[in-house]
C-alpha cells in the first residue's frame, strides 16, 4: 500500500513538473509572438543547437554537469528541510581550492592529483556548507541569511586572491596558473568540454538515490525535512542531522567547483560561474527533489543553455528569453505548493 501511495505522489509530481514545462514554453511564445518573433523558428533553432550535431550534443551535456550536481546540492539539503542558497559560494570555494591544491601537486602521478583535488574541492565546500548547518542547528540563525552573507565572503574571497598573490604572473586575466594538460579529466569526446565529470554526475545520482531510499542516515534526513517534530521524537539527532546535510549538500557543490577546474578551466577563473549555484536551485525544484528527475531537469536546463546562442543567432531572439523561460519554469513549478501552503494557513485561521 504505501509503495502504491508513493508511486502516485511520484507521478503527480511527474505531471506537474512536464505540466509547468509546457505551460512555460506556452507562454514564453505568447511572449515572443507579442515581441515580433516566430517561436517555432526559435524554438528549431535552440534543438539544433543543442542536438544538432555530435559536438551539439557533448555541449550540452558538458552543460548539464555543473546543473546536476549543484542540483543535486539542492535537492540534497531540500530533502532535509533545509533551504541552501550558498551553492554559488559553495562551488565557487571548492573549485579554487581544487586549483590551488593540484598548482601544488605539479609534478605527481596523474591519479593522485586528480582522486586528491576532487575531495578537497568536495571537503572545502563541505565545510561551508557544515558552517551554516552549524549555525542553523546549534544557534538557530536563519540558514538562508547565512547562505548569501557565506556566497559573497566566498565568491570575493577567492576574487581577492586571484587578483592578488595568487594571479599568474603576466596576465592580464584575474586567473590562477594553468594546472598542466595531463590532469585533466578525460575527454568523452576529443575537442569537446565533455568530460568523465559527467560519469562521475551520473554515478552520484545512483549513489544518492540509494542512500535516501535504503540507508537509515538517507531515512533519518527525509524524515526530519518531512517532519521535524516526529523525527525528533523517534530519538533522530536532529542538530547532528542538519550539520550533515549541509556538510553533504555543500561537498557535492564543491565537488561541481572542482570538476569545472579540472574538465573545462584548467585554473582558477574569478567569476567564473554564470550563477550555476542559483540555477541549481531551480533544477532541484522541478526535479522534485529526487536524483533522477534532477537529472532530467538539469538536462533541460542544459538543452536551454546550449541552444540559446543558436536561438539568438538564427531567431534573432535575446538571450535574455533564457532567463524568462527558466523563470516561467519555476513560477509554474512552485504555484501548486504556494497554493497549498495558502490553504494550509488558511485553514489554520
Amino acid at each position: 500500500m504505501k509503495k502504491i501511495i508513493n508511486l502516485k505522489q511520484n507521478m503527480n509530481e511527474i505531471v506537474l513538473s512536464v505540466a509547468a514545462i509546457v505551460l512555460s514554453l506556452i507562454l514564453a511564445s505568447l511572449i515572443m509572438v507579442m515581441s515580433g518573433y516566430n517561436p517555432i523558428v526559435a524554438y528549431s533553432a535552440m534543438l539544433e543547437g543543442a542536438f544538432g550535431s555530435t559536438n551539439a550534443i557533448a555541449n550540452t551535456l558538458a552543460k548539464t554537469t555543473p546543473l546536476l550536481l549543484v542540483g543535486l546540492a539542492c535537492a540534497f539539503a531540500n530533502k532535509g528541510g533545509i533551504f541552501n542558497i550558498g551553492g554559488e559560494g559553495q562551488l565557487y570555494m571548492g573549485a579554487f581550492c581544487a586549483a590551488v591544491v593540484a598548482l601544488s601537486m605539479q609534478g605527481m602521478p596523474r591519479l593522485v592529483v586528480i582522486v586528491v583535488c576532487l575531495l578537497i574541492g568536495a571537503i572545502a565546500g563541505g565545510m561551508v556548507g557544515a558552517f551554516n548547518g552549524f549555525l542553523k542547528a546549534k544557534m538557530q540563525i536563519n540558514e538562508v541569511i547565512v547562505a548569501i552573507m557565506l556566497n559573497y565572503i566566498c565568491k570575493f574571497t577567492t576574487s581577492h586572491f586571484v587578483n592578488g598573490p595568487l594571479k599568474e604572473e603576466g596576465s592580464q586575466a584575474a586567473v590562477t596558473a594553468a594546472i598542466a594538460d595531463e590532469y585533466f579529466l578525460t575527454k568523452l569526446i576529443p575537442k569537446t568540454q565533455l568530460t568523465t565529470a559527467f560519469i562521475l554526475a551520473l554515478i552520484l545520482v545512483v549513489v544518492l538515490y540509494f542512500f535516501f531510499e535504503k540507508t537509515r542516515m538517507g531515512y533519518n534526513i527525509r524524515a526530519v525535512g518531512e517532519n521535524p517534530r516526529a523525527a525528533q521524537a523517534a530519538g533522530v539527532a536532529m542538530s547532528r542531522t542538519a550539520i550533515l546535510t549541509m556538510g553533504i549538500s555543500g561537498a557535492l557543490a564543491g565537488f561541481a567547483g572542482a570538476t569545472e577546474v579540472f574538465g573545462k578551466m584548467g585554473r582558477f577563473i574569478d567569476l567564473f560561474s554564470p550563477g550555476y549555484g542559483f540555477t541549481g536551485i531551480a533544477v532541484a525544484v522541478l526535479g522534485r527533489n529526487n536524483p533522477f528527475a534532477v537529472l532530467l531537469s538539469a538536462l533541460l536546463f542544459g538543452i536551454i543553455e546550449a541552444g540559446s546562442m543558436k536561438m539568438s543567432y538564427q531567431a534573432g531572439i535575446s538571450t535574455s528569453m533564457i532567463n524568462v523561460m527558466q523563470g516561467l519554469v519555476i513560477l509554474f513549478v512552485a504555484t501548486p505548493a504556494l497554493v497549498k501552503a495558502f490553504k494550509i494557513k488558511k485553514g489554520g485561521k
